[in-house]
């Protein structure tokens, strides 16, 4: 699916219609030291066999692709929820 590179849609920082540039959005590094992270790596020390399923084939297709959302006027970014797309293009 395209998707242009710059969409006029609602800043909620501006509160009102702005034109925003599209990005894709990227999820970052995960933290080692997070709880959750510490957590999971304490599950799966030692004999316990493995904590959670792992995942032998996929149900899914398609990843969800979330846009990032950036205001040309005050700069405030937002997303754009996930849509379910094989290929996704920036144009």
């Amino acid at each position: 699916m395209n998707v242009p590179k710059e969409i006029r849609t609602y800043c909620p920082n501006c509160k009102t219609h702005q034109i925003h540039a599209v990005s894709l959005y990227k999820a970052g590094k995960r933290r080692a030291l997070a709880k959750g992270e510490r957590h999971h790596k304490r599950e799966k020390r030692g004999y316990g066999g493995q904590k959670y399923p792992l995942q032998r084939e996929f149900a899914k297709t398609t990843k969800k692709q979330t846009l990032r959302l950036k205001c040309k006027k005050c700069g405030y970014m937002h997303h754009k929820d996930g849509v379910r797309l094989r290929k996704l293009a920036i144009v």
